[in-house]
């Protein structure tokens, strides 16, 4: 089957550059995609968009080329609930890679253990309306409360305008909660405005919630490096991505967010959002926490 990837959206950087930046041995990118390829793993028929095609051999070329050592492969919606491109790339991994799948409510108990035996360890619900259709939150509480005795998390995708109707659902979840690009938050506005502040307060009062401090070049209004590799590319972003690292340093992740699906402006080098981390992480220290430690202690604890 051929899929042709939706017009105007662009394929991902041909031949990313090597980061200056060295990431410390062991790293981990917490946040990443395999995509078909289609005439293989077909995209889901309800999907709202086709993405390139991304193997997870091109993934680990990437991961190899960048310094990383481990991937945390997140199920995308354009292939629905159907995860086995991603439990296929975990089993290819030699137990390098972990994933966050979509399951549907009737998902059977076989299921969710074949996925925790392929390396599985999240679910995702994703609220940007955008991108999928509304599905109940009776329907998602009852996927979280099958999935938490797995020891599984929770990743929440939703954009920061959205927060305060959310906020009851997120908070009452019965398992670890990690936000997906810092919820998105409008960059334009201040850094301990009320909207941001929002989502701070929600870490802060709940501990089991983390956040993924990625995708600048999604968040950016400023824009993206200059053809000499400007080091203060995305420079809008830093300031929320250093507060959460400064604040929550036990409870923060970072990822490429490779091959960066539904950007149509620009297409980030990947080697150059990893030369962003230290702009985010200022010390060795909170460097290997957010690379390290933390996806480890949530990934591979087992």
């Amino acid at each position: 089957m051929e899929f042709t990837m939706t017009p105007g959206w662009l394929p991902f950087h041909p031949n990313p550059s090597q980061p200056r930046f060295r990431v410390p041995p062991g790293a981990v990118d917490a946040h990443c995609h395999v995509f078909g390829p289609g005439a293989q793993f077909p995209y889901a028929p309800e999907r709202k968009y086709t993405p390139c095609d991304a193997s997870r051999d091109q993934l680990f070329a990437l991961r190899d080329r960048l310094g990383f050592a481990r991937n945390v492969i997140v199920q995308a919606t354009c292939h629905g609930s159907d995860n086995r491109a991603l439990a296929d790339a975990l089993q290819h991994s030699n137990g390098m890679a972990r994933g966050v799948a979509t399951v549907s409510r009737d998902v059977t108990d076989r299921e969710l253990q074949d996925l925790h035996a392929a390396g599985v360890r999240g679910t995702r619900f994703n609220f940007v309306k955008r991108l999928v259709d509304f599905t109940p939150r009776e329907v998602l509480m009852d996927i979280a409360r099958r999935i938490a005795p797995l020891g599984w998390h929770v990743v929440i995708y939703f954009e920061a305008v959205d927060l305060p109707e959310l906020w009851d659902f997120f908070t009452a979840l019965p398992t670890t909660v990690v936000v997906d690009h810092m919820g998105r938050p409008d960059v334009t506005k201040p850094v301990d405005g009320p909207e941001f502040e929002l989502f701070v307060r929600m870490m802060r009062e709940h501990d089991n919630i983390w956040s993924k401090v990625s995708c600048p070049e999604r968040l950016s209004v400023s824009g993206p490096p200059a053809l000499d590799g400007e080091q203060n590319a995305y420079r809008d972003v830093a300031p929320f991505a250093r507060r959460l690292v400064e604040t929550f340093p036990d409870r923060v992740l970072w990822g490429t967010d490779w091959p960066h699906p539904n950007l149509k402006d620009h297409m980030p080098d990947d080697g150059l959002l990893v030369d962003f981390i230290p702009h985010i992480a200022r010390t060795a220290e909170l460097q290997h926490k957010l690379l390290v430690d933390n996806p480890m202690r949530l990934y591979w604890s087992d």
